[in-house]
């Protein structure tokens, strides 16, 4: 496990978290997105950096900026500046030394909405992306995002208002992993990112699934279908 600090815009930083298999020379790596209010250190990133190298690959989690250990606050957070923190640590990975350029991308509710948006930006490399529990379009979420994210703040709303990153892309090599229980990102978000997604693309529905996937059993099946999934585009 190695720890990394990645210089951002605007002279802040983002704090990253480096996973790679024992013994191992250069490895593809998968970057993970949280979403908000949360960070890289949730059970579930440190579950995804357990099982990840022991299948031969990297895993590189990080918090945005405003949440965890990186610098700024939260309420300044737009999905602009969480494009361009995902960007700055993709570069950083393009240049380590125990990484070989391969990478794919992972992203939790919000964090999967940004990978969608990444992976579009970099379509020529096709990047394998898995999302869970993600949503296809933000303006469905607009008022349950007010009530229950105090802590953004109005440059978040103005860009939600402008549309400017309405709905998430369709992009190919995507695994769409959602709890039919969910009441944040409800399953019909699931559906939607399905007819839009390109080949190949697989959707997984988790029976009982809800938003945090809180139920081990939930969780693992989770982590193994995303690590399958992975592996084949990245290793395969």
């Amino acid at each position: 496990m190695e720890r990394l600090r990645v210089a951002v815009p605007g002279g802040g930083h983002v704090a990253v978290v480096l996973h790679r298999p024992e013994g191992s020379d250069r490895v593809p790596c998968v970057l993970a997105c949280h979403g908000l209010s949360a960070s890289k250190d949730s059970d579930k990133y440190l579950l995804l950096g357990a099982e990840l190298p022991r299948a031969g690959l990297g895993l590189a989690r990080f918090d945005f900026r405003g949440c965890g250990e990186s610098s700024g606050v939260e309420s300044d957070t737009t999905i602009a500046t969480r494009l361009e923190d995902a960007t700055c640590v993709l570069e950083r990975l393009a240049a380590h030394p125990g990484l070989d350029g391969r990478v794919g991308l992972l992203g939790s509710s919000l964090g999967g909405f940004v990978a969608l948006h990444v992976a579009a930006a970099r379509d020529s490399d096709a990047m394998p992306v898995v999302t869970w529990n993600a949503p296809a379009a933000l303006h469905d979420l607009g008022d349950e995002v007010r009530q229950d994210r105090a802590g953004l703040g109005p440059s978040f709303f103005a860009e939600l208002a402008s549309k400017r990153y309405a709905e998430a892309p369709g992009v190919p090599r995507h695994l769409i992993v959602q709890g039919d229980a969910d009441t944040v990102v409800p399953v019909r978000h699931a559906a939607a990112l399905a007819r839009r997604a390109r080949q190949p693309f697989e959707c997984r529905i988790i029976a009982g699934g809800d938003h945090r996937l809180t139920a081990l059993a939930h969780r693992l099946e989770a982590v193994r279908a995303s690590v399958a999934w992975l592996r084949g585009f990245l290793l395969g």
